[in-house]
């Protein structure tokens, strides 16, 4: 009887993994920085007869991290992604680029890579929906800061943006390396106020962007992310806005991408049925 069930069991655990989502690691040529930077591509469960183009959510890292971090601490991406009928994409965004182009440092033009070159390369091997309208980008701390300033300086290309916990205002950012990628706060003042989120938002896109910000309240970021908050409210641009219970780790990071890809879902069967 016990060899009999743990046949069955090691059964269904073969035919489940048949039908799970894969995850890529693939090596992704940066033109603008002149070498190869590592990327996460996790796919949902499709007919490889028969392909079905997919949005995607580009999904950033934080400060200190890599490519693998999210699927490393987050192994439910690969559910989500089945769950959610979507591709989850997660670039490499360097110890400290802040994920734009330094003005100061050109080996550092992350900005470039993520917003052109990363979803060029996804579109060539992938079988993705080719339209802003099925693009999204979200990331946590730095990554959150790069989901909406990415988003929206390039709103031709992502149509959602999102942030989880993240560093929206660079001064209150700054020993996280920005210095060695701007210059001096106080002799390129302008560098700091450019190239953060907290102003960036001041220039709404003529494309309409799906925003969702979500912070907990014991996060260092929180007060910035709820100044933002208050900021595109007064701007009178439209946004989900989350804040709950939780600190700077990955236990809230792991709770809250699931409800970042419910949203990004949603705006994509929107958007794409409506062709808004």
């Amino acid at each position: 009887m016990t060899r009999r069930f743990f046949s069955l069991l090691l059964l269904i655990t073969c035919l489940s993994n048949v039908h799970a989502a894969t995850v890529d690691t693939v090596n992704i040529y940066s033109k603008a920085m002149k070498k190869d930077i590592k990327c996460v591509v996790i796919k949902p469960t499709i007919d490889q007869d028969k392909p079905i183009p997919l949005p995607v959510v580009y999904l950033l890292h934080g400060w200190s991290g890599k490519y693998s971090n999210w699927i490393t601490k987050v192994p439910e991406l690969k559910k989500y992604a089945d769950e959610y009928r979507l591709m989850i994409v997660c670039p490499d965004g360097d110890y400290a680029s802040w994920y734009f182009d330094s003005p100061i440092d050109p080996s550092m033009q992350y900005e470039t890579y993520i917003s052109k070159e990363v979803p060029e390369y996804i579109d060539a091997h992938y079988p993705t929906i080719k339209d802003r309208r099925a693009r999204a980008i979200t990331g946590l701390s730095m990554g959150g800061h790069g989901g909406l300033f990415l988003g929206f300086r390039h709103a031709d290309t992502f149509g959602g943006s999102g942030s989880m916990s993240g560093g929206v205002e660079l001064h209150s950012s700054a020993r996280f390396d920005i210095t060695k990628l701007l210059g001096d706060s106080t002799r390129q003042p302008d560098n700091w106020k450019k190239y953060s989120v907290m102003t960036v938002v001041e220039n709404y896109p003529k494309d309409s962007l799906a925003i969702i910000i979500d912070c907990g309240t014991e996060d260092f970021f929180y007060p910035i992310n709820h100044e933002l908050h208050e900021k595109m409210l007064k701007l009178k641009i439209p946004h989900d806005y989350i804040e709950r219970p939780g600190k700077h780790d990955w236990f809230y990071w792991g709770n809250a991408v699931k409800y970042q890809l419910m949203f990004f879902r949603s705006y994509f069967d929107k958007s794409i049925v409506s062709g808004q």
